[in-house]
Order: structure tokens, then sequence, then C-alpha cells
């Protein structure tokens, strides 16, 4: 159900010929009851089309639909990828009856090709929308996923769902990772991005896959309020933090060739900042995801890895003598020493823990380990 999981939201998806292969490429979302909602974007400073022209419509209206499309990320693609961009908000808009500055739009796929207008647009005229095609739309945003990504979590009277996309590139700064989250939980105008900018540090900004920036990276909240239930924000910050959580634990799930799932938990550092730090650094080493591959607890990569971190325009705070890291629930090094023991990494789970000792700060990132089959996808990928 996914993002139509929640009252008064209809999706639909279609085969509009963006993508070569016969398979769903286009997909449409729109609350059918007046809503607000809210967006978080990448920061690479190249931003694709799709971005500049949501986060424009954004500051004018509130968003009561969100159009899709996979195969071409209208990136890098000039005036002509904004004007693209404007004509699918405008027949997306024409279709369901709304100002163009209500449409939100994304797009994923290959860098630098320009956008089938025509396509696009006669692909949103087809689109049949329903309340059970979200299913339908979860798989017509996927580009090199195995699988689509969908989560749904209720609270008191009300339902948070949400689809996601995103298998390599993923290394997101607010994935290539896109996400829609709707609720039928009332908010007003402006409070949305209040629950979404936590929800989305917690989860889609503390995962990676190849530590690599996506110039469309886009999560979206629409609230539309159609459950009526009474006000009980605690209750749907965690159902959102639970759908957001979820999403990105499938997108790691999914990395490109990805074998291994690793867990890293930072604690004891001198600050909240510089927890996150390391906890990202030994996340996007490639000699601890080369380790992870091999199912080998090289330990000595992950105690490098953290002493390389870097915070606040410098290394993050590490003192050797003090730094203990567990593997799998087993000491490899405990205040500077090695304990001579190793676990067996012999399943696609591995849990990193690192104890710095020296604060109060803490911090937990998701990642993969980095295989052959990952170079084999992204060689292959316009081939």
């Amino acid at each position: 159900m996914s993002v139509t999981a929640a009252k008064g939201f209809a999706a639909g998806a279609v085969h509009c010929g963006v993508r070569k292969q016969d398979r769903l490429d286009l997909a449409l979302v729109q609350s059918l009851v007046p809503a607000t909602g809210a967006g978080m974007f990448t920061v690479n400073r190249v931003q694709a089309a799709p971005v500049v022209v949501s986060r424009e419509h954004l500051e004018l209206a509130q968003p009561h639909a969100i159009v899709a499309n996979s195969g071409v990320a209208n990136a890098a693609t000039g005036e002509q990828g904004i004007a693209a961009a404007h004509a699918t908000a405008n027949a997306a808009a024409a279709k369901l009856g709304l100002a163009p500055e209500q449409v939100l739009v994304l797009s994923t796929g290959v860098i630098g090709q320009q956008l089938p207008v025509d396509r696009i647009v006669a692909g949103i005229d087809a689109v049949e929308l329903s309340e059970i095609g979200g299913a339908a739309a979860a798989a017509a945003i996927m580009t090199t996923d195995t699988r689509p990504k969908e989560a749904v979590a209720h609270g008191p009277g009300f339902t948070v769902g949400g689809m996601a996309k995103g298998s390599g590139m993923i290394h997101p700064c607010l994935a290539t990772m896109l996400a829609v989250v709707t609720t039928d939980y009332p908010l007003e105008p402006g409070e949305a991005i209040e629950f979404l900018r936590p929800a989305v540090d917690a989860s889609f900004n503390a995962i990676s896959v190849d530590g690599e920036c996506s110039t469309n990276d886009t999560v979206l909240l629409l609230a539309n309020g159609a459950s009526g239930c009474a006000r009980d924000d605690e209750a749907f910050a965690a159902a959102l933090r639970t759908v957001c959580g979820e999403l990105a634990k499938q997108i790691v799930a999914d990395g490109e060739g990805a074998t291994v799932i690793a867990e890293i938990a930072v604690r004891g550092a001198a600050s909240d900042g510089d927890a996150r730090a390391i906890a990202e650094r030994v996340a996007t080493s490639p000699l601890v995801k080369t380790a992870l591959y091999a199912h080998d607890a090289n330990w000595g990569r992950i105690a490098a890895a953290a002493g390389s971190a870097k915070a606040n325009g410098g290394f993050a705070a590490l003192e050797p003598d003090k730094l203990s890291i567990v593997i799998d629930g087993v000491p490899v090094l405990v205040s500077g020493v090695p304990s001579g023991d190793e676990p067996s990494l012999v399943n696609g789970h591995c849990a990193i823990e690192l104890d710095l000792a020296i604060g109060e700060g803490s911090a937990s990132y998701l990642t993969t380990d980095l295989s052959y089959d990952y170079v084999r996808i992204n060689a292959e990928y316009r081939t």
C-alpha cells in the first residue's frame, strides 16, 4: 500500500517509454483532499532540474501531488531541463485540476540526458489513479533497485506510508535516492518540515552504500489530515521516524552488489558531531567495506578510519589508548590493547561498535560491503 496506505491518497504508474525496457517508469501520487507538506533535498552543488523546480514550488504553494520518472535524472541539463521539469508539473496539474505550483517533480536515472517531455506528458495523461496504486508507483521509480521499497506505520487514528528508491550513489546529504512519505495526520502549513528534518537526519542521512552524493536526492512529506484524528505529535513523530528508518534500511539492504549490511555505532565521543564524523568515515572506508565483503574482521582498518575522521575543520577527537572496538559482540580492541579475539563473520549482518571513552557523544550509521558486483553494475550502467 505504501503511499496510498493513509486515507485520502491515490497513486498510479505507467510505462511511458523513458526507459527502454518495458517496465513502469512514470508514477503519479495525489492527495485527494487539500494537503500540506515539505521537502528535503540534496546539498550537492550540481542540483537536478526537478530539485530546483520542486524547491521553487514549495516556496509558492502547499503540495498536493507528486510526479516522478525513472530512467533519466534530468540533471546537468541546463535551461532545457528546467523547462522539462516545469512542463512535467504543468501536465500533472492540468490532469489533476491543480495549480502547477501544487505539483512536485522527481526524476532519477542517467545524468546528462534530456528528459523526453512528449513521452512524459503522454504518460501522465495515461496514468489511472487508484487508492491501491501505491505498489505500482513504488515500482515505477526503481533504477538499479532489485525490489520496490515500501513501509507503513500506524498511530492512534492515523497512518504514515512511504516509498523509496535507492541502490547505488547512496550517501545522502540533505541517497541516487528518492522518498515520498504520505500521512493522513493533521498538520498545519509550515509544520511538516519540523517533523521531517529530524526523521531524515536519523535515517536517510545516516546511510551510505558508496559514499556518492547524488544530484537528485529528495525526501518529500505530504499530510492531508483525512484521518480526522486528534493531534498526538509525539506519536506522529515516532511513526514518521519508523517509516523513514525502515525505508533507509531497505535502501542499504538493496545496495548495488551488497552481501553484508553493517550497523556502525559510536559512543563516548567528545560530541555528537565527532561521533557522526567517525561513524561516517568508517561507513565509507573502501578498506572497511572490502573487508566486510571478505567476511574478515580486520578491525585495524576500522581503527585507522576512525582516527582519520574530520570534523569542524580538523580531526575528530580520539585518544588511541582509550579506544575500544567490538564486532558482533566480540571485543577486538579494549582501551587501545588488542584482545586477541576475532568474531566469525558468517552472515549478512555485522555490528561494529566503537567506544572512544572521552565524552558523551554518540551516532549510528548503516552501510554495506563493497563487492565485485558493485563495480560490474556501475561499469555496465549505460551499456
